[in-house]
């Protein structure tokens, strides 16, 4: 344990020589193979987490949310060790793990995903304790220690330990009448030491921290916002431990913390009953096996031993890390009334056409869709006057007889869903694909599901064997015309609530063409028809690769023709092989690609030979980047989708997704204006280098800070809207 310990803290001190916040260039490989024509997409994915990271110890990042950063690596890193960590392990264990798409073993790719894990969660720790935590002191916001405070002080926190936390708690006995007790996933415990000092005999004991308790406790509520101070939750209750142990002596605890494998398999063909199905996984992925260990550093060896023995995890899966465990709970803090240490506030705007000018008035949103299709971009512009409105208008609205919605992810208090029922409970014909596999949001789509159906909505869970991950609205409306189509198709969920920090874009139409379009997809997930023929989409798993090939392949030609020719792609995540290959040919035809990816990237940019024309960046920003585009052809001649689509496996072979082809010349050059803004302009964002590296260009040549993507889009809505008042 000790060695191993000893070579992460050495992989861990090379990487920290690499890193340097205050440059304008941070290098960093997620790669070790430079002749390979793929990036392991785990590698990359722990790349991305890095620049979340980065952006933490950015000091030109407010305070608050260079906090929040650290917050967001924490419970990334969770979930990536609960699916994709816990996945390849079982996929060993089970001897069903094949080489990656580099050709590198699988136990290889498994010690390079711990030890670059490991790694990153220390540099975590260490932007916590010398970074973010002393900057948060000199700000009047103090993470402290029970030995730094006064009697006062603790006499309080006892009073509210006493009312609050101590009823709650459940110390677990560990010896031969009590069996170790089970370690629920993402809990930090205490670990705890006591003497019987009539027998002197040693005993060992359990705490688990109760979910429902506060992460970090206000000292005294009295104290505001510009001078608090707060103490972790596990500090305050180690402090307390005689109280829960009357007699005993308390000889040491210490804190750590369990991640389980929570990846889920279900095998739909040879289930009845989805939901049942579904939800007996959701039970066993509670007692999923241990896949990580976090320990606090002053941990004993005897303690360390013990929790490895009774978890049954290998010692290379066990984090020693300074405390505080689990920063994740660092969010809270972004609550505090400090508006000098967060992001200046956005207000999304309305856009012109969904806006009357008049607060008393409802606009028309039929009307505003009739006249021209409309493309809006959230969170510069407003969800809730657009996309909810529209739903929301649609179940009000007597002309109309029918709405067909897909849900993939929604909101705990989803308006969205409580329009759907007052649709069906006004006699309206209303259909809701409700994707009960949606990870983490099983159980919450459950129950919609069953909400949505006692209300009388049909309710249908897709097909079997995919997932419906396509975001779409379909309001049929009597008019004087007959019938007419308006549709809402998306890259983003029907959320209001992630719609205010999740980038995306939708497209409203009432498109006879798209109409006809929605219409045969609902038929096909509610029912038995098999359509291949869209006029507008692009629909995996059937079409949608086969035709970005197909459209990829047409500017290869125009490139050998010697025609300009362009590919450029907004998407969170690219992997699959057949894409890449044909971006490779392409890129060697003299295609000119650009690539906006958020997170996993297996393409490799400007290598000779390969993919000298291929550029691809990465931007993170107040908001989390997650729209996709695809666009071919130069600015003058192209064709462009927007879309749920990620260039991922699952996406294009194993979910029904869509894209929508955009008609309006004017809505192409706004999407153009994206990737020129980021590839042709001097923005901060990262760039991938031949090396595979990821490098960050944050300062111009003169060491001036460079402006922000997201910041310049704000910026242009805003301008873009009072235009359009005017």
């Amino acid at each position: 344990m000790a060695q191993h310990n000893k070579n992460h803290r050495e992989a861990n001190s090379q990487q920290a020589e690499q890193a340097n916040p205050a440059a304008a260039v941070v290098s960093v490989h997620n790669s070790t193979d430079d002749t390979a024509r793929y990036i392991d997409r785990e590698l990359s994915w722990l790349a991305f987490n890095q620049r979340v990271l980065e952006m933490a110890e950015d000091a030109a990042t407010p305070l608050l949310e260079r906090a929040n950063y650290l917050a967001i690596f924490a419970n990334n890193l969770d979930e990536f060790f609960m699916v994709r960590v816990a996945g390849l392990k079982r996929r060993i264990l089970t001897k069903l793990a094949v080489p990656n798409n580099i050709g590198v073993a699988p136990d290889r790719v498994f010690e390079q995903i711990i030890t670059r894990a490991y790694a990153l969660q220390e540099r975590h720790a260490r932007c916590f304790s010398t970074q973010i935590k002393p900057a948060l002191a000199a700000a009047g916001i103090k993470i402290v220690r029970w030995q730094e405070l006064d009697k006062a002080d603790k006499k309080i926190l006892k009073e509210f330990y006493a009312a609050h936390i101590y009823p709650v708690l459940m110390p677990l006995a560990v010896d031969p009448a009590h069996p170790f007790p089970y370690i629920s996933g993402r809990t930090l415990n205490l670990s705890i030491r006591v003497k019987n000092p009539q027998t002197q005999k040693t005993e060992f004991a359990r705490l688990k921290v109760p979910q429902m308790l506060p992460r970090f406790v206000r000292v005294d509520k009295r104290e505001d916002a510009h001078n608090v101070r707060f103490i972790a939750i596990e500090e305050l209750i180690a402090n307390q431990l005689d109280e829960l142990f009357p007699g005993m002596e308390v000889l040491d605890h210490h804190v750590f913390r369990v991640t389980r494998n929570e990846d889920m398999v279900i095998e739909e063909d040879e289930t009845e009953d989805l939901i049942q199905a579904l939800e007996k996984e959701l039970l066993r992925r509670r007692f999923g096996p241990p896949i990580r260990l976090e320990i606090s550093d002053d941990m004993d060896a005897r303690t360390i031993k013990l929790l490895v023995s009774e978890l049954d995890i290998a010692e290379n899966q066990v984090f020693t890390l300074p405390s505080p465990l689990d920063l994740h709970g660092l969010s809270s803090l972004v609550s505090l009334a400090r508006s000098d240490l967060k992001f200046r506030p956005h207000v999304p705007v309305t856009p012109a056409d969904f806006a009357t000018g008049k607060t008393s008035e409802k606009v028309d949103i039929f009307a505003a869709i009739a006249r021209n299709d409309q493309l809006v971009h959230h969170p510069y512009e407003s969800f809730a006057t657009t996309v909810q409105s529209f739903i929301e208008q649609a179940s009000q609205d007597p002309n109309v007889v029918a709405i067909k919605q897909t849900l993939y992810r929604t909101s705990g208090d989803s308006p969205i869903v409580a329009a759907l029922i007052r649709a069906a409970e006004a006699g309206k014909q209303v259909l809701a694909l409700v994707e009960i596999k949606a990870r983490f949001d099983e159980a919450a789509n459950i129950n919609w599901a069953r909400k949505l159906e006692q209300a009388g909505v049909h309710v249908v869970y897709g097909l079997v064997g995919l997932k419906t991950h396509c975001k779409l609205v379909h309001v049929i409306r009597e008019e004087s015309h007959g019938l007419a189509h308006y549709c809402h198709i998306g890259t983003g969920n029907y959320n209001p609530k992630t719609s205010r920090i999740y980038e995306d874009l939708g497209l409203f139409t009432s498109s006879g063409e798209v109409g006809r379009d929605v219409t045969k997809l609902f038929n096909m997930l509610s029912g038995y028809a098999i359509e291949t023929k869209y006029d507008r989409l692009l629909v995996a798993p059937l079409q949608l690769r086969k035709g970005l090939l197909e459209r990829i392949a047409a500017q290869t030609a125009r490139a050998k023709d010697g025609k300009a020719a362009r590919v450029q792609i907004k998407c969170n995540s690219m992997v699959d092989e057949d894409i890449i290959e044909a971006l490779y040919e392409a890129s060697s035809a003299g295609v000119q690609i650009n690539i906006l990816v958020r997170g996993i990237c297996s393409v490799r940019a400007g290598v000779p030979g390969l993919s000298e024309n291929i550029r691809v960046h990465s931007v993170l920003g107040r908001y989390l980047e997650h729209s996709r585009i695809f666009m071919f052809g130069p600015d003058a001649d192209c064709e462009i989708y927007i879309g749920s689509a990620d260039l991922m496996h699952r996406n294009l072979s194993r979910r029904v997704e869509v894209l929508v082809r955009i008609e309006s010349s004017e809505q192409k050059q706004r999407l153009a204006k994206l990737f020129e803004i980021a590839f042709n302009s001097e923005v901060d964002l990262w760039e991938l280098q031949v090396d595979n590296s990821w490098a960050r260009v944050a300062s111009d040549k003169n060491g001036e800070k460079l402006p922000r993507l997201q910041e310049l889009l704000m910026q242009d809505r805003i301008a873009a809207r009072k235009r359009r008042s005017l």
